[in-house]
């Protein structure tokens, strides 16, 4: 199976959808045109094709490998990503100033997903390295981002962040690793990290890790991590690699059920020097740059393998003959009839495109607000910060669970072929299911919404997005055409208002009430979010079809956009039922009855 990128799904999305080219008069996207986007989408669809997607199965088989230290990466990956960095691409969404294409998050969102559907485990690389970009150069001292900005912006160099221990994940408070003054403005780190991906490989010249340490003396918990850069290398002031850190090593790999392709490191600190990012005890507010961003490549990721994990789907769906229609043969010259004809076969393919298709949007939708978050009016630049804040945990969480949904709805249509190694579907399931965990695990992402998202600033964003769906539907209320879609958008915004209404009025007085109902609340909020996008999607189509286009492109996106509203929207429903009963039955179990 051939991995192909959805080049028309995306430009149809970015150019008649969301309409790019109306925001010209923003920040950045002045000279983003449709014929552009279309160019950027269409090479950059051939490098993720001929150059990366050769390449997954092969990471897949042989790993990478580790001896004293140094870890070699699959057989035709350090080619591949010099290639890469050589055709600018991992510079895309980078500042041109330090040698990047300049281009705005949305034509980078829409390139990444490519890249990570033709290879998960190859596009963290690049992927990593540009958040410790982003973050280096939103926090960075001038001397720093002078230093280290122009080799990561381009991909030259690789790039890393540095959070987990062995004895914490999620809760950073418990960090171990110290930091120790040198008197000259560097510090000495010591500690373990786990779980680094891309923490030591052979693709670049030098890698600089983004490290989360304690000062001697700093507060306990969250309050008393600083954030230091701690490059493998020491770099020259004219960008040469200079002598190594010895302090920093990577002690050895993990052992994975999935991405084999990519580099998952123990790195092992012991009196490396680093430098200070940012203020003392100011490191998770400094991280959080980088780890947003790894929240929203992850939803990427998750969607993007579901996205080849479907392409594989249809074309085994396509080829395999097994059985006969219900309705009589559809291959009366065969033995039997391709099993697309089968209706639960087709169940499997539509909830799978209908997720796919509408999480594409879903992720061109959030990359729009991160651009717009630059705008130079006010109200749209605290309106689209609002919703960053907003929908990255929603985007995380649901698109990585539906992004596992998929994959195993894909290996379910490969029947038995699907569970051996002979096909894809094996990979896209391993693959797709760390995307669940990394990055927060999703339960964690479902407590940040309810916990902190919503009611920051008094509740200002979902009140905004409330208000968006509303005059979207009063706007569009007589469109005859796309009516299933606006009744089911009303619908869902509803359910998503009630449920909001209840976590109100019982989280507060007690708050196990707003953790039993969080997950259950993040998929509703996910289930509205696509029948938004799902919506706008529609009504781009049918108008499209209106002017007299018979292109059966938007024909069938109507046809998958029915699909989720009649057989998909309906489970916010469920969602919410569930929602409302609280806490009670979870708590109630005794701890030693499990």
């Amino acid at each position: 199976m051939a991995y192909k990128a959805p080049v028309r799904d995306l430009t149809f999305v970015l150019n008649e959808v969301l309409e790019v080219e109306r925001h010209s008069n923003q920040p950045g996207l002045a000279d983003v045109s449709p014929d552009l986007i279309g160019q950027i989408l269409e090479e950059g669809a051939k490098f993720a094709e001929q150059v990366i997607a050769p390449l997954n199965r092969i990471g897949d088989q042989e790993g990478c490998k580790w001896d004293a230290g140094r870890v070699t990466g699959p057989t035709g990956w350090k080619d591949a990503y010099r290639q890469m960095v050589e055709a600018g691409w991992v510079g895309l969404s980078s500042e041109a100033e330090h040698g990047g294409q300049g281009m705005p998050a949305i034509v980078g969102m829409a390139f990444g997903q490519f890249t990570a559907a033709a290879s998960p485990a190859f596009s963290m690389y690049p992927g990593l390295t540009h958040g410790c970009y982003e973050a280096l150069n939103a926090n960075g001292s001038e001397e720093q981002k002078a230093l280290y900005c122009p080799k990561l912006a381009t991909g030259e160099w690789g790039g890393t962040m540095n959070l987990t221990e062995p004895q914490c994940g999620t809760d950073l408070g418990l960090i171990r690793t110290k930091a120790v003054p040198n008197g000259d403005g560097s510090y000495s780190i010591t500690g373990q990290k786990i779980w680094i991906s891309s923490g030591e490989h052979d693709f670049t010249d030098n890698i600089i890790h983004l490290v989360l340490a304690r000062i001697e003396g700093a507060p306990e918990g969250i309050k008393g991590i600083s954030l230091f850069v701690v490059p493998k290398s020491f770099a020259g002031e004219d960008g040469s690699v200079g002598d190594r850190n010895e302090g920093v090593q990577c002690a050895g790999l993990e052992h994975k059920m999935g991405i084999h392709g990519n580099a998952t490191c123990v790195m092992a600190y012991e009196n490396a020097k680093g430098w200070l990012v940012g203020q003392e005890n100011k490191g998770m507010a400094a991280m959080f740059v980088m780890m947003n961003e790894a929240r929203l490549g992850t939803g990427l990721q998750g969607l993007s393998i579901g996205t080849a994990a479907y392409q594989a789907a249809v074309e085994f769906a396509r080829d395999r003959v097994q059985g006969r229609s219900l309705t009589g043969p559809k291959n009366p010259e065969g033995p039997a009839d391709p099993i697309i004809v089968h209706p639960d076969v087709r169940r499997m393919l539509l909830e799978a495109k209908a997720f796919v298709e509408g999480g594409q949007a879903f992720i061109l939708w959030t990359a729009l607000q991160a651009d717009l978050q630059k705008s130079e009016d006010e109200a749209t630049a605290v309106k689209a910060r609002d919703y960053m804040g907003l929908i990255t945990p929603v985007l995380k969480a649901y698109l990585t669970d539906k992004g596992f949904h998929v994959a195993s709805l894909a290996m379910q249509v490969h029947g038995g072929s699907g569970y051996t190694e002979h096909f894809p579907a094996s990979q896209y399931l391993r693959d797709a299911r760390i995307t669940m965990i990394y990055e927060g695990a999703n339960g964690i992402q479902a407590l940040d919404l309810v916990g902190r998202k919503l009611p920051a600033n008094g509740g200002r964003a979902i009140m905004t997005w409330f208000g968006e769906i509303d005059g979207f539907v009063s706007e569009n209320a007589g469109n005859e055409a796309i009516k299933p879609f606006v009744d089911g958008l009303a619908d869902a915004k509803k359910k998503l208002q009630e449920a909001t209404m209840w976590l109100m009025q019982n989280g507060m007085q007690n708050p196990d009430n707003a953790g039993a109902a969080s997950t259950d609340y993040l998929n509703v909020f996910g289930l509205t979010a696509l029948a938004y996008m799902w919506a706008q999607m529609a009504k781009a189509a049918q108008a499209k079809i209106d002017g007299g286009s018979d292109d059966p492109f938007y024909a069938n996106k109507l046809a998958t956009g029915r699909y989720f509203v009649e057989r998909i929207l309906p489970d916010a429903g469920a969602h919410l039922a569930k929602l409302k009963t609280g806490a009670d039955v979870l708590m109630s179990v005794p701890a030693e009855a499990f």
